[in-house]
């Protein structure tokens, strides 16, 4: 693996993976939660990053003009991509997309710098659900989306979700859940004695 690539999964291994008992926004229970805003909005992990999704969209072929999705997972991993975009000569900007449209001024549903083709984004994918609103919001404003790409895949169907509601459109998790879980595993094993 990547060194970066690496570091970030052992940062999300650290910083987002939580055990417990939770209730998901798809709705399902889980006996693990990532609480992925732990490590995007962490300093460190943010030219990880956007370093990441970078790769993906070269992986893919896409060339994004803007990145973003439903607010509030995507925000930071958008202004990530935004700003390490930068060094590689080709800049990407960022856009968020509310949850509901906005009351007053220009009536919005999307904000900042969307500009076609477009990425949509995710922290964690479980069912698609917030992928998809966005997807749609992204729709109704006349913009091209050229990939959805989150960072974590709970392996619980999301993409496939997504796939059906973009055909023909690269969708794709920069980490799956059993890659996470099999470095805490690792993390967490006893070492032996020398």
């Amino acid at each position: 693996m990547d060194p970066k690539r690496l570091e970030l999964a052992k940062l999300l291994v650290q910083r987002s993976y939580i055990a417990g008992d939770f209730v998901l926004s798809s709705g399902k229970r889980s006996s693990y939660y990532f609480d992925c805003r732990l490590t995007t909005c962490f300093a460190e992990a943010m030219p990880l990053i956007g370093e990441a999704f970078l790769a993906e969209f070269r992986r893919a072929g896409t060339n994004p003009a803007s990145v973003g999705g439903l607010t509030m997972g995507a925000d930071p991993i958008a202004s990530a991509i935004a700003y390490c975009s930068l060094a590689h000569g080709r800049r990407v900007q960022a856009f968020t997309v509310r949850k509901e449209k906005k009351q007053h001024g220009t009536g919005k549903w999307i904000e900042g710098c969307a500009e076609s083709p477009v990425a949509i984004l995710e922290d964690t994918i479980t069912s698609g659900g917030s992928a998809l609103k966005a997807i749609e919001r992204v729709k109704e404003e006349g913009l091209r989306i050229v990939q959805v790409v989150a960072l974590v895949d709970r392996e619980e169907g999301g993409l496939a979700n997504i796939q059906a509601a973009v055909p023909g459109v690269p969708v794709s998790a920069v980490f799956g859940r059993g890659e996470l879980e099999r470095m805490r595993e690792e993390a967490e094993r006893p070492r032996g004695i020398s």
